[in-house]
């Protein structure tokens, strides 16, 4: 699975202008319901209830929040660059400024695993996110993206 299958251009936000994670979180709910199909209310719901479970921050500013939800028909994505960092409860104490919300389907269980997989090794690159958090276009860091998966060949 690559980052493509995941994300497309108009689903990579390069300011997301947020105060918290509260904020932060309902604001990717309303961003992936244009491209999910599912109601924000839900999607943030359901991202609140991971968060409890296990926060989502994994280090070196990364947050990597993702739920399963009916009604969703493919494993998909949105990447945000934040204008500013926020505390995310990361298990570094961090603020995180780079995140990625992956949604998928109920049943969705070896996709949803292999794109996780595939987010998370991307984003526990340094050099990745450091090119990233150096890039402020929505297209230039799309192609960052994109680019970096097909490169490491997963």
């Amino acid at each position: 699975m690559d980052i493509a299958d995941l994300v497309a251009p108009k689903s990579v936000i390069p300011r997301l202008r947020v105060t918290g994670k509260k904020q932060a979180l309902l604001e990717l709910a309303r961003r992936a319901t244009v491209q999910s199909g599912v109601e924000s209310g839900l999607i943030y719901e359901r991202l609140v209830e991971r968060e409890r479970e296990e926060p989502s921050g994994i280090g070196m500013g990364v947050a990597i929040l993702y739920a399963k939800l009916l009604g969703l028909d493919r494993v998909c994505g949105i990447f945000a660059r934040l204008e500013r960092p926020i505390p995310f409860d990361a298990i570094d104490d961090e603020p995180v400024d780079l995140v990625f919300l992956l949604l998928s389907p109920e049943g969705a269980g070896e996709d949803h695993l292999r794109a996780l997989a595939r987010v998370s090794r991307l984003l526990r690159d340094r050099v990745v996110c450091e090119k990233l958090r150096g890039t402020e276009n929505g297209e230039a860091l799309y192609v960052l993206l994109t680019a970096q998966s097909a490169e490491s060949g997963a």
